[in-house]
Parts: C-alpha cells; structure tokens; sequence
C-alpha cells in the first residue's frame, strides 16, 4: 500500500477498515522520517477498540517506511524495477532492531538476481544476502533474526513477484473485454493480430504491449517463453493452427483456446506430432464454465481459467 503526504493512498490492506488510520500514521512516519511498526488485533475486542465491529477475527501487523523524493523514494524505486522485470526478486527489510548499525528501515533489494539497492552496513550484507538467496530458492516470504553483540534484529525477507505477462493473440471486439479483465488484476497484457485495423481499431488501452505482425512472425518477433499464458483467440482456422504451431515450442504453461471442443480436435489433429507438445498446457474451450453468453461475460471465465491456473502454480 503506498500513502501520499497528503494521505491519499493506493492499494489496500484490509477491507478498508484500517486504512484511514493507516493515513494518519503514515503522515507522521514521514513528517519524522522515522519507520514505525503497528499492529492491530481484530479480535473479539475489535468493536471496543475502534468502534467498528468489522468482526474480522484476525491479527494484522504493519510496517510504515517512509519514502521521500531527495532519496529517490528509495527502496521502493528500486523494487518498481524488480517488479517491471520477469524474475521473482527479493526485497529485505529491517523491521525492528536493537543493533545502531542496523536501524529499522535498512533495506537491500535485488534486481535481475543482482544486488540493486542497500543501505545496510557492510557488515552485515553478506549474512542477509545469504538469506536472499535462500528465500529465492523457497519461494516464500518470510522473516529472520539477526544476531550481533548488541543485540538482535528482525528482518522481513519479502519475495518480489512480477505480475504475470499475458499474450492475447487475436484483436477482435470480444479480445477487448478479456484486455480489460487482465489490466484490472495489474497483469502485463500483450496483444498481437496481423490484422493492422483490427489493432488500430480496438479498445485495449490496458495493453502494456500492442503488437502487429504476420501470424508466422511471432516466435521471432517476441519471446514467448516470458509469457504465463495466452488465449488462442484469432477467430480465423488457418492463423489459430499457426500460433499453436509456434506455441508447442515454448514453455507457456497455460495455453487457452477459444472455440468448441470440435474445433480444438480439429486443430490438434491438424498439427499432427506437435498436438503433443501442447496437449496438457492446452485449455479449449477456454475458461472456466459461468454459464454466461456475450463478450464480457465470455472474458470474465476465460481470465478466471487464467487466473485459477496461474494461482495454482504459485502454490505448487
């Protein structure tokens, strides 16, 4: 969640019930230049404590860290580079310290699997870049202590997961809607058509990517292999079995296509030794089943289907 001097705010951390006073805290953790950590207990005390009986059950502890522009608004800027990469990277960040050298707010953040930023003391790097590079490998958030002569720190090793990058391949009216669903989840939506009206013509502002190109060009032009998944959607046969042709060479684990089953066995039998590559990555029809009819509807089960995949996967 990022809060603004003024207490605008962007993103939440709870159902909107703390956020106000989240503002308020934030604003004096940057009149101060000081981090500051609170908790909130929402319990079965909650309705007494703050008048509000959202009846949560839950405890949520919070770390401010103010960000201020003749620092660069470092660390955040650092991961906003994390975050436009393709890698998971990791941001470490002291959140609570009895050691001078090592104050509440230190923070290192990788970038590309290279250190990118820190302001940690020297003697201290090589111990939280091991745990780094442990969190790298499990893939888990978590939080560590560390241990010097003047007492112990605690510090939040966070894993830093770019959001997926999406290829729609297809621009027609019905690629809008599923454009839109993708860019509201902050998803990295690439469109490709080879039809330049179909491209100039359509309403897919959300696209970090508008790409034009014969069908047969686009395992040369992008490089599929950064992709999280695709939908299948040209509404044209012979195009449809292109891209499947070069989408059974990469290693896109979710691949949707839109159509009837008869038309995916149509396809697959088509492209012969290859329908092999593709067949447990290839999910037609596409999307989870809503019942519900139109374009907008279609692109909210498609990008559902997506976004169960993908969920799935993180977990495993």
């Amino acid at each position: 969640m990022l809060i603004t001097g003024d207490g605008d705010f962007q993103g939440m951390l709870s159902g909107g019930c703390l956020e106000g006073d989240l503002a308020e805290r934030a604003c004096a953790v940057l009149d101060s230049g000081r981090p500051q950590s609170v908790t909130y207990d929402l319990g079965s005390n909650d309705e007494e404590l703050w008048g509000l009986g959202v009846g949560c059950d839950g405890l949520m502890k919070i770390f401010l860290q103010p960000l201020h522009p003749d620092k660069g608004y470092e660390p955040f800027a650092t991961m906003v580079r994390a975050f436009a990469g393709d890698s998971e990277q990791v941001a470490a960040t002291v959140i609570d310290s009895a050691i001078d050298r090592l104050p509440a707010g230190a923070t290192m953040v990788t970038v590309d699997g290279e250190l990118a930023f820190s302001d940690v003391d020297s003697d201290f790097a090589q111990q939280i870049s091991a745990i780094i590079g442990a969190t790298l490998l499990a893939r888990q958030s978590d939080s560590h202590e560390i241990t010097a002569e003047a007492g112990n720190a605690t510090l939040l090793f966070s894993l830093l997961q770019p959001p997926p990058a999406i290829l729609v391949l297809g621009a027609g009216l019905d690629a809008e809607p599923v454009v839109r669903f993708a860019s509201e989840l902050g998803w990295r939506v690439t469109v490709q058509d080879h039809r330049p009206a179909y491209i100039e013509s359509g309403d897919f502002d959300g696209a970090e990517l508008l790409h034009c190109v014969p069908v047969e060009e686009v395992s040369a032009t992008l490089d599929l292999d950064r992709y999280a998944a695709t939908i299948v959607m040209s509404h044209h046969l012979v195009s449809d079995r292109q891209y499947l042709s070069q989408l059974a060479s990469s290693r896109i684990p979710y691949i949707g296509l839109l159509g009837p089953i008869d038309r995916r066995r149509r396809l697959l039998d088509d492209l012969g030794e290859l329908s092999g590559k593709l067949e447990s990555r290839l999910h037609g029809p596409a999307g989870i089943d809503i019942g519900g009819r139109g374009p907008a509807s279609i692109a909210l089960s498609i990008v559902a289907g997506m976004h169960q995949e993908l969920m799935l996967a993180d977990i495993s």
